[in-house]
C-alpha cells in the first residue's frame, strides 16, 4: 500500500504511528501518542488526542475530536486511553474521549459501526459492532451498547447503563435504567419498553420461530403483570428452549441497575 498521505496544513507530532495509506486532510491535529491502522482516513480540522489506538480502514469526515480528555472532575491526568477498532464511520463534529483511572482507564468501539454528525460517546463507555448513532445520540460515561443496537437522533443514555444487543432507542429517548436485548425504546419522558425491535430482528435473519420465541419472553416481562420475580420464573422455563430467551434472562440477572420496565 501507498505511505500515509498528510496535508501540508496538518500537524502530525512526532512519535505518531500511521498505517500504510492513511490520509490526514487539511488542518488536522494527530497527537504523539496515536496509533492509526492502514486505510484510514481524516477529513478536514479532525484532532485525534492519546494514548489512542485505532484500526483499519476508518473514515472520520471532518471536524471530529477523538480521543479527547475525559469530561470527569474526577480525572488528573493519569494515563487513559481510547480503544477504536476497524472500517467505522465517524461524521462530522463526533466526540468520542478517553476513559478515567477510576473507571477502567479506557472507552472502547468495535467494528462497523456508523456515528453520525454531532454524536458523542463518553469515558470509559463500551460500543459493541454493527451500531448506528443517528444525529445528536449522546452516550454518558460508563455506558455498555452492545451489538447491532440503533440509537434514534437525540437519544440519550445516562452513565452506568447498558444497551442490549439488537436494542432499538427511539428518537429522543432518554434512558436511564438497563435496555435487555431485542427491544424497541419509544420517548416517554424516560424512554419505556414498546414492543421488541422485531423489523430489525427480521432484516438480521431472525426467523419466524426465533421471533416468537423473544415475543413470548417479552410479554413474561412486560405484560404479565407479575413481579419481577415471577418474570424471571416464566424466562426460565422459556429459556429451556430458546437461547433468546436465556440471554433475556442472563442479561437480566446480571443488571446492577433498575431494569427498565
Amino acid at each position: 500500500m501507498a505511505a500515509p498521505r498528510i496535508h501540508p496544513s496538518a500537524v502530525v507530532e512526532a512519535g505518531a504511528r500511521l498505517g500504510d495509506g492513511v490520509e490526514v486532510g487539511a488542518f488536522c491535529y494527530i497527537g504523539a501518542d496515536v496509533e492509526v491502522g492502514d486505510g484510514t482516513t481524516f477529513g478536514p480540522h479532525c484532532s485525534v488526542h492519546g494514548p489512542t489506538r485505532i484500526g483499519r480502514e476508518n473514515r472520520f469526515i471532518g471536524h471530529c475530536a477523538i480521543g479527547g480528555e475525559p469530561q470527569d472532575k474526577k480525572f488528573h491526568g493519569e494515563r487513559v486511553e481510547l480503544e477504536i477498532g476497524d472500517r467505522n464511520l465517524f461524521r462530522e463534529f463526533t466526540t468520542i474521549n478517553r476513559g478515567t483511572g477510576t473507571g477502567g482507564g479506557i472507552t472502547r468501539i468495535g467494528h462497523d459501526n456508523w456515528f453520525l454528525a454531532y454524536t458523542h460517546v463518553a469515558h470509559d463507555c463500551m460500543v459493541g459492532n454493527h451500531c448506528v448513532f443517528s444525529n445528536n445520540a449522546t452516550l454518558a460515561g460508563h455506558v455498555t451498547i452492545g451489538d447491532h443496537v440503533i440509537l434514534s437522533g437525540f437519544a440519550g443514555v445516562h452513565q452506568f447503563c447498558r444497551i442490549g444487543a439488537h436494542a432499538f432507542i427511539g428518537m429522543g429517548a432518554l434512558v436511564n435504567g438497563d435496555v435487555p436485548p431485542f427491544l424497541m425504546i419509544a420517548q416517554d419522558g424516560y424512554g419505556r419498553p414498546r414492543g421488541i425491535n422485531s423489523e430489525g430482528l427480521k432484516r438480521r435473519g431472525f426467523d419466524a420461530d426465533r421471533i416468537s420465541a423473544i415475543k413470548r419472553a417479552y410479554r413474561a416481562v412486560y405484560m404479565s403483570g407479575g413481579s419481577l420475580e415471577d418474570a424471571r420464573a416464566k424466562l426460565a422455563d422459556l429459556a429451556a428452549d430458546s437461547e433468546d430467551a436465556r440471554a433475556f434472562l442472563e442479561f437480566i440477572d446480571a443488571g446492577e441497575k433498575p431494569l427498565l420496565r
